[in-house]
């Protein structure tokens, strides 16, 4: 059986996960975070940072991997505390390079390294407990009995490339928005709230609860 022959519904998957590539999550507050903070560069990057994060989650799914955060307790904990710690030491990361920037009287803060803000965004993304479990759910919905691995990775990859479009939408745009404000002097602020972002993104992961 083919990748295609696989899958049920190909056009309403589509439209499932366009959809919900729309509906704002941690992702898209990481991408408005990045984007509004630091430039469109820092915005996209993270976006297809995020997208890559996407691809390894479709991978564990199509693999069947992931399923062990579906049925092991432990392991899901484990994920779960490990993308809320990394988040919320990026967050508190930004916000001292921002104080000390103040102390400084530094007007524009150092900007992360393109590959530093690439890789940052793959890890939250793939430390998010929820999004594996949620491509292990969501892409058999749409996958024939007895179809292959090559089925789930054309679904997950059909999805991972609809939500960059997205994300790089809200990058350009969150970009100019912080261009507007950074012209009215407020860079510094910027930077605090998107390092209090990461740390609030951190917490909630932290505290969340799957729903069934």
């Amino acid at each position: 059986m083919g990748a295609l022959d696989g899958i049920t519904n190909l056009w309403a998957f589509v439209a499932a996960g366009a959809l919900l590539n729309l509906t704002p999550g941690p992702d898209t507050f990481f991408i408005l975070g990045r984007s509004t903070a630091q430039g469109r560069r820092a915005g996209m990057l993270s976006a297809l940072g995020i997208a890559l994060g996407s691809v390894g989650h479709t991978v564990l799914a199509a693999f069947g991997l992931s399923a062990v955060l579906a049925t092991s307790a432990m392991a899901f904990m484990v994920v779960k505390l490990m993308g809320a710690a990394y988040l919320m030491w990026l967050g508190v990361r930004m916000l001292r390079a921002s104080g000390a920037s103040v102390a400084a009287g530094v007007a524009t803060p150092a900007r992360a390294a393109p590959g530093k803000v690439l890789r940052e965004a793959f890890f939250t993304n793939l430390f998010n407990p929820k999004v594996a479990l949620f491509f292990l759910a969501f892409l058999p919905q749409f996958v024939r009995p007895g179809a292959g691995a090559a089925s789930f990775l054309l679904l997950g990859f059909c999805f991972v490339a609809t939500g960059l479009v997205w994300c790089l939408i809200l990058a350009v745009m969150a970009a100019r928005l912080g261009q507007w404000l950074k012209r009215g002097g407020v860079t510094r602020r910027l930077d605090q709230l998107c390092g209090a972002l990461f740390v609030l993104l951190g917490v909630n992961l932290l505290f969340a609860r799957l729903r069934h």
